[in-house]
């Protein structure tokens, strides 16, 4: 399982990136002097959203090669881990507003979206 969790971060530091969150603290001192259309912690939240969002997409591919574990456990986890990041960094960004209808909206279309993607995984093998 080590090698699992070191394939993970390994993988996420190299798709998620570090230019992105200098870019926010940069962003974020330039607004303390001109003003911008958004503030600077916005855009520093947004670029560090979206820094954690590649990073765990990034990292949640190592779930399906763990051999110890189903196909259905892999794919459940997967998208559980991803569907929830998406989620979080959405609504901390304000991306989505916080309503249960917007919420249930896009978890049918994250479930469509995965189960259309298995469908097609499975006429490929």
């Amino acid at each position: 399982m080590k090698k699992y969790i070191k394939e993970f971060l390994l993988r996420g530091l190299m798709y998620g990136g570090f230019g992105p969150i200098i870019m926010g603290i940069v962003w974020l001192c330039i607004s303390f002097d001109k003003p911008t259309p958004f503030t600077g912690i916005e855009i520093l939240v947004a670029i560090i959203s979206t820094y954690l969002l590649a990073f765990i997409q990034a990292g949640a591919s190592v779930f399906n090669q763990i051999e110890e574990w189903s196909l259905l456990k892999s794919t459940g986890i997967h998208f559980l881990t991803i569907y929830l990041i998406y989620v979080i960094c959405y609504l901390i960004n304000s991306w989505i507003p916080f309503d249960w209808k917007v919420i249930l909206i896009f978890t049918l279309i994250s479930k469509i979206k995965e189960v259309n993607t298995n469908n097609t995984n499975f006429f490929l093998r």
